[in-house]
């Protein structure tokens, strides 16, 4: 038998023990969730974070690019200058936006793998198999968002 001082990185002890889909908190009367579910589920929100990591990297370069055109040109009138003011804020709104919901989706990966993905963080009731299907990034069930968007 090897020890640990002995083992290869490809037979090491994973870090963090998969847990069984079967496990995930459903609401009743909702099948409970299956291996390729969770599996699809995580391949879809991976995906996500892929492209979201691409869109961030570009929104960056788009603005470091207009951050040091803009000064450039002793010509540019106000009109040209709003323009450019304008399209920075547009792409730095964008590149926020995909920073937010990066965020969101490696808080979904790490609810799944510490076995709390589906249950609301608000009240702690089931979030539901469907809602999160439709929008993976979840954290809260339907009345407790309908709750929050009222305030």
């Amino acid at each position: 038998m090897k020890t640990n001082e002995n083992r290869s990185p490809a037979t090491a002890p994973a870090k963090v023990p998969a847990k069984k889909a079967e496990n995930f908190t459903v609401k009743d009367g909702e099948t409970p969730w299956t291996a390729a579910e969770m599996e699809e589920l995580r391949g879809e929100l991976e995906a996500d974070a892929v492209h979201l990591k691409e869109e961030i990297r570009d929104a960056e370069q788009e603005i470091v690019g207009l951050l040091r055109d803009g000064g450039d040109g002793a010509g540019n009138d106000q009109a040209d200058v709003g323009s450019t003011t304008l399209e920075r804020d547009h792409e730095m709104s964008l590149a926020r936006n995909a920073s937010d919901m990066l965020d969101q989706i490696e808080r979904a990966l790490s609810r799944i793998d510490d076995g709390t993905y589906g249950v609301c963080e608000s009240c702690g009731n089931a979030i539901g198999k469907g809602r999160l299907q439709a929008f993976p990034r979840a954290t809260l069930c339907v009345s407790c968002k309908e709750r929050e968007e009222r305030r």
